[in-house]
């Protein structure tokens, strides 16, 4: 089992940046790839950015892409989602998560929450108008 936690959530203003961290512990050696997802009030979890750890392939959705940037450092098992141009529609809960139980045949399929293995409690993000 591999334990995450993320931080750095928060309140910022319209056009400002955030960067959001995600510890891992535990089986880390197990991980094939991780990803973050989002969820506001009212709408489903969101898909917003995955990395491949064996390639660092990484992927997001149309909507993101640009703004979001995923990283990590291997030093800390730390993987870090940078979020610049904040919009108030960024507004939601960040979860990662974890893919353990075996590649995955393309990075497009870390787009859905039923591939990971392992979650973070989460870190609310507020962007203010």
């Amino acid at each position: 089992q591999v334990q995450l936690v993320e931080s750095g959530g928060g309140l910022v203003q319209a056009g400002g940046s955030l960067r959001l961290s995600c510890a891992a512990s535990g089986r880390t050696f197990s991980i094939y790839g991780m990803g973050w997802f989002r969820q506001a009030p009212g709408k489903e979890r969101e898909f917003v950015a995955a990395a491949v750890w064996s390639s660092g392939q990484t992927y997001y959705p149309v909507s993101v892409k640009g703004r979001f940037t995923i990283s990590r450092d291997n030093t800390k098992n730390t993987m870090y989602l940078q979020i610049n141009s904040l919009k108030p529609e960024d507004t939601a809960v960040y979860y990662c998560a974890a893919r353990r139980r075996a590649p995955l045949y393309t990075i497009r399929h870390y787009d859905t929450a039923a591939n990971y293995d392992d979650w973070g409690q989460g870190t609310q993000v507020t962007v203010s108008s």
